[in-house]
């Protein structure tokens, strides 16, 4: 295992234990958000979108870490959290210059990943991920974010 193989790998641990810890789920989105915005340089904001079940395929802010945004609810199919909340895929966007159906959060971002927290066929919610830097995330963001998901779906 290489040093960054080993780092995400301990990231993921500490994300099951920040979930057994917290009092509740809130709590331990929102100490998972401020984990990877800490120990990921290029996490520049760090959030959850959760379904929300009083509102037909809407996405509304859960807990996050970083500047604040004006994207507090989101419908599906609308900018690359709807179009994962849509087809309950990961997004992975090195460039959101290039993105047509892109919601700016901030005119600094330049990469974001969106991951779906599926349980079962139901979608939860998701991970979303925004970075300054071009390019910044990869197949092991990817990875890492994807079994953090399968880690937040199995508290609902």
């Amino acid at each position: 295992m290489t040093q960054k193989e080993i780092a995400w790998d301990q990231l993921l641990n500490q994300t099951r234990t920040l979930i057994q810890d917290a009092a509740d789920r809130e709590e331990a989105m929102q100490h998972i958000c401020a984990l990877l915005h800490r120990e990921v340089p290029h996490y520049d904001w760090v959030g959850f979108y959760m379904v929300d079940p009083l509102a037909e395929n809407q996405l509304v802010l859960g807990p996050y870490v970083g500047e604040p945004t004006e994207h507090i609810r989101i419908a599906f199919g609308e900018g690359i959290c709807g179009q994962a909340a849509d087809s309950r895929k990961t997004f992975l966007v090195p460039d959101v210059s290039k993105e047509s159906n892109y919601l700016a959060c901030s005119p600094s971002v330049q990469s974001e990943i969106v991951v779906p927290v599926l349980k079962g066929d139901e979608l939860i919610g998701e991970i979303d991920i925004d970075s300054d830097t071009r390019g910044a995330m990869g197949e092991q963001d990817r990875n890492l974010l994807e079994s953090i998901a399968k880690e937040v779906a199995e508290m609902f």
